[in-house]
This record gives structure tokens, C-alpha cells and sequence, in this order.
């Protein structure tokens, strides 16, 4: 069988050269396979895949840059990304010369997160459906930096690729030959809004994906900007994406219909890149399911993982919002998993992400002989939650750790109990860990029991129930603000909303009627057990 197509780090810098990378010094004449991309982290000494392409995140300092590059020499990385520009460029050369890994600048204005993005684009060429070698138009399926080169060289102008959302999925060469806005639109992968809404406005878009042929756009302004011919990527009725060309002149008759030829070219390679997508997903999703069940299957599905024998700590993530039945929820779920595979991949390669029914899964490997596994796996879980912001309200358990494959089944227990704390707290707190979870969770499982057996309130809370129906009163709020307060009058009037001597008579009031004796600790915890229950599905009476 032929092995699976590697993407070498030549290749990375002629698809990534002209307004991304710039490289800086040696090792790039030599082809070399590259392994994954890997984020810098100081604090971090665990292993990652051979020929790991290291983003150096505020590594700055030449004397830093040296240190860190014999470092990865010696862990088999194939190149160091720093930030342009760099100082003592002599010094740098010698270092990569003598480590053997290649030193590569990022332009001032790029992401971090964006290169990352395009890195694992362009690892991920081939590496979808079998392995065998096969081509659409005379280009690797799913080479689509490699197809807008051609079609690029077809028109004698500068390309990019562009989804239905205006997010850049590929570009050519000599895109220092256009201007501003198609610069700002490949460093930061998306089309400015403020593009796209004016196009919106004028029915650019409504005319592009209607029309068979290229749609030209002649910017109003004092000439920086170049006019644009674009197509719509078309399967059948649905709009995939669009092909956009910097032009200075309307398209001649030959390259125009070059560029619709070019068009079918470029679906044919997106669907096979989304049903490729597909089954990767799916297949990944049941080797985490496997893994995460337990039982005799399981070893078999963390080999094939890639996890045999690592330790590793499960994460279960998932989303806030109640609405579970709204059809853009599973999407916004999908969305937000796939982000938190490429947060996990960047801080560990090794880690394996899947989508099982409403929660995202993540297997996490832990460096080996280290005791600070929950610290790291709750700092892995926060950076995640903080880069994609309170937008969406997502909540991450960590579970305990797991020595070999065999405990992931307790670790994704943990995760599991410890997310479910979170969802019911309604946010309050995004990440916690199983262990300080403990708690909560069993009282949760309590009431998860009371609903179960049909349980209702009995003794002085179910007299205070009926006593505040009767009377309008507030004496069950009352009690439970005394207990949340540890029996503080004046903060729990104050959480109550009521003067303290108002406090004082209703808690006297509420003694007699209930027939609870607030010194006793058996009667004040027998009374928070049974409110913590009605909280959580428990009946007030029986029905």
C-alpha cells in the first residue's frame, strides 16, 4: 500500500512565503517531512511528533532564540517560527546551521492562531479518505494552495480560494503584487467585514452566486485598490466558495472561461475534502468512543490512537445553552469542537478530540514522572475557554488521570460528573476538575435517586412549604439564606432582602412552624440536603 503523502517544509514556505513567512536561515533547501505544529511553551518539556514545525509565542530575544533552537535540534523538530524582525541574524544562522532546524520569520501584522490554522491546512493536504494516490485536474486532491497557484499562472494574476463565509481557504504566489485589502484578508484568513459588508449592500454577493460566469468588482476609491474578478464554486445548486483574481481589466473571453473551468475544478476538490473530512470525524469519533467505554475493544482503539501506555487526562466540554433542540446548537457544537481539537493539537499533538452526542471529548497525554497533571490539564482547559471568549458559553470537567489506556474509562466518569456540576451551576465557574467537584456531584446523583423514587419533602421542610402556600410567606427563602450565609443574620437579611430584625423574627417564626431547632447540626444539615434536592427535581408534595 503507498504510504500516506508527508508535506515538506519547502513546501509549507512556497505556499506560505509571500506575505506570511520569511525564511530566516538554513535547512530549507533540503526537503524534510514535517510531523505537526506544535506551540512553545516554556513550562512544557512533553514529547511531540518528529519534524514538529514550533511556533516560538513571545520568543523575542536572540540569546532566547539560540537556547530554544538546540533545544528542538535535540527533540527532532524541523523548524522554529519567531516573529520578524529579528536581531543578530549571524548568530541565528549558526545556531539553525548547527542544530538542524530551520528558523523562519512571521510577518509583524499575522496571527499566531492564523498561521497555526494554515500550517494545519497545508499538513492536512492528502491526509483525508485512503491513502492511494489520485488527482482532480492534474492536482493532489486537496491541494488547494497547489490549485490556486495553477489557476493563478492560468489568469497572470493573484488568487485566493474563499469559502461561503469569505474565509480564505487558499492563495497563490504574488500576492505582494496586489494591495492592502487582499494583504489584510490572507494574514488575517477572512475578508475584512467591513469588505464584505459593503458588498453585501451593493448585491455583489447576490450577482456572483448567480451568475455562470466572473463578476467583476471595481473599487470607488483613489486607485490603491485593484479591481477583482470572481466566480462562484459551484456543486449542482449549492455554492461551496468562490474564486477571487486581482485583475486590472475586465478578463479576456479565453481566461474567463478558464477560470469557470478552473471553478468546477476547485468544488471537485472541496467535496472530496468535506466527505474526506467526514470520515476522518467519524472514524476518529469512534475510536474516542471506544476508548473512552472501556471493555475489550478499548486497548485496540488507543493503539490506533496512537495512546498505548500514556498516561493522559480526559476534558469533556460542553455548551451552556439550554436550547438543545435548535438546530444551529449541533452545528455551534461541531464548530466549537473542531476549535478545541486545534487548541489541544497545538499544546499536545498526541491529543485525540471527538463530538460524542452533546459533549466534546478530549484525551489529553500527561508528561511522564510529573505531579502537576491536574494544574496543567485545568491551564489547558482555561487558555481553550479564555481564546474563544464569553461568545460562546461552553464549560470544561477535567477528569482524573489515567495511567494507561485502561483507567480512560474512570478519567472520562470524572470529566463527565465534573461537567454536569458545572452545566447545573449555570456558568458560574467554566473549568473544575473532578476532584473538587467530589461534592456536588454526589449530591447530584442524590438527587438524581430522590427523582427516581418518586421522593417529596418531608418533616419541617415540607411544614414550611405548606405554611408559605397557605400564607403567602417567604419562610423556606428565608431558611435557605440563614444556611448559604453559615448563619450570619446580617448577611443573610441582606441576601434576603429584608431589615435584620425582620430576619430575626421571620427565623424565630420559622423554628416554631417548621419545628427545627437551628442549633442542632443534624436538623440544619437534614435541612440543606432536602433544599439542595428540591432544587434539583425532587417534589415539594406528593402529586
Amino acid at each position: 500500500m503507498p504510504s500516506k503523502p508527508h508535506t515538506s517544509l519547502s513546501r509549507v514556505i512556497e505556499a506560505l512565503g509571500d506575505v506570511l513567512l520569511e525564511p530566516l536561515a538554513v535547512g530549507l533547501d533540503t526537503p524534510r517531512h514535517l510531523g505537526g505544529v506544535v506551540i512553545h511553551d516554556p513550562t512544557d518539556d512533553a514529547e511531540f511528533l518528529d519534524g514538529a514545525v514550533v511556533l516560538g509565542v513571545g520568543v523575542r530575544e536572540s540569546g532566547e532564540i539560540v537556547k530554544l533552537l538546540h533545544a528542538l535540534g535535540e527533540r527532532g523538530a524541523a523548524a522554529l517560527v519567531v516573529r520578524s524582525p529579528v536581531s543578530a541574524p549571524a548568530e541565528l544562522a549558526r545556531a539553525a546551521e548547527s542544530s538542524g532546524v530551520a528558523l523562519i520569520g512571521l510577518a509583524s501584522r499575522a496571527s499566531w492562531m492564523q498561521l497555526a490554522a494554515m500550517l494545519r491546512t497545508l499538513l492536512a493536504e492528502g491526509d483525508v479518505g485512503d491513502v492511494s494516490p489520485q488527482a482532480l485536474g492534474g492536482i493532489p486532491t486537496g491541494d488547494l494552495f497547489a490549485l490556486a497557484n495553477a489557476i493563478a499562472a492560468l489568469l497572470d494574476a493573484p488568487i485566493t480560494v474563499e469559502d461561503r463565509d469569505s474565509r480564505v481557504l487558499a492563495f497563490s504566489g504574488r500576492q505582494d503584487e496586489t494591495d492592502p485589502p487582499r494583504i489584510e484578508t490572507i494574514l488575517g484568513r477572512q475578508v475584512p467585514e467591513r469588505y464584505t459588508r459593503g458588498l453585501e449592500k451593493n448585491g455583489f454577493f447576490d450577482r456572483l452566486y448567480q451568475e455562470p460566469g466572473p463578476v467583476y468588482f471595481y473599487p470607488d476609491d483613489d486607485g490603491e485598490n485593484r479591481p477583482r474578478a470572481a466566480v462562484a464554486v459551484r456543486a449542482g445548486d449549492e455554492v461551496l466558495g468562490s474564486i477571487w483574481a486581482v485583475v486590472d481589466h475586465a478578463l479576456s473571453e479565453e481566461r474567463a472561461m478558464a477560470l469557470v473551468e478552473a471553478s468546477k475544478i476547485v468544488a471537485l476538490h472541496l467535496l472530496r475534502l468535506r466527505a474526506g473530512a467526514d470520515v476522518e470525524r467519524r472514524l476518529r469519533a469512534d475510536l474516542v468512543s471506544t476508548a473512552l467505554e472501556g471493555g475489550g475493544r478499548a486497548q485496540e482503539a488507543v493503539a490506533r490512537l496512537g495512546l498505548l501506555g500514556q498516561p493522559a487526562v480526559v476534558l469533556a466540554m460542553g455548551l451552556l445553552d439550554p436550547a438543545d433542540d435548535d438546530p444551529w446548537l449541533a452545528t455551534e457544537r461541531q464548530r466549537v469542537a473542531d476549535a478545541f481539537a486545534m487548541h489541544l493539537s497545538a499544546v499536545q499533538p498526541r491529543s485525540a478530540v471527538a463530538l460524542i452526542g452533546r459533549i466534546a471529548y478530549g484525551i489529553v497525554p500527561m508528561p511522564r514522572n510529573q505531579g502537576d497533571h491536574q494544574e496543567r490539564s485545568v491551564r489547558v482547559a482555561a487558555t481553550f475557554l479564555e481564546r474563544i471568549g464569553h461568545r460562546v458559553s461552553a464549560a470544561i470537567g477535567v477528569g482524573p488521570l489515567a495511567l494507561e489506556g485502561s483507567g480512560l474509562h474512570d478519567s472520562r466518569g470524572g470529566a463527565d460528573r465534573a461537567l454536569r456540576v458545572l452545566l447545573a451551576n449555570g456558568g458560574t465557574k467554566r473549568v473544575i476538575t473532578a476532584e473538587d467537584a467530589h461534592v456536588d456531584a454526589l449530591m447530584l446523583e442524590l438527587a438524581d435517586l430522590s427523582a427516581a423514587r418518586g421522593d417529596v419533602a418531608t418533616g419541617p421542610i415540607a411544614r414550611l412549604l405548606a405554611y408559605d402556600r397557605e400564607h403567602q410567606s417567604h419562610l423556606v427563602h428565608t431558611l435557605r439564606c440563614w444556611l448559604d450565609s453559615f448563619g450570619d443574620t446580617n448577611a443573610a437579611s441582606a441576601a434576603a432582602y429584608v431589615h435584620p430584625s425582620t430576619f430575626r423574627y421571620r427565623l424565630r417564626r420559622l423554628a416554631e412552624v417548621g419545628g427545627i431547632d437551628l442549633d442542632d447540626p443534624r436538623d440544619r444539615f437534614a435541612a440543606m440536603v432536602q433544599l439542595h434536592l428540591l432544587l434539583h427535581g425532587m417534589r415539594p408534595e406528593a402529586v
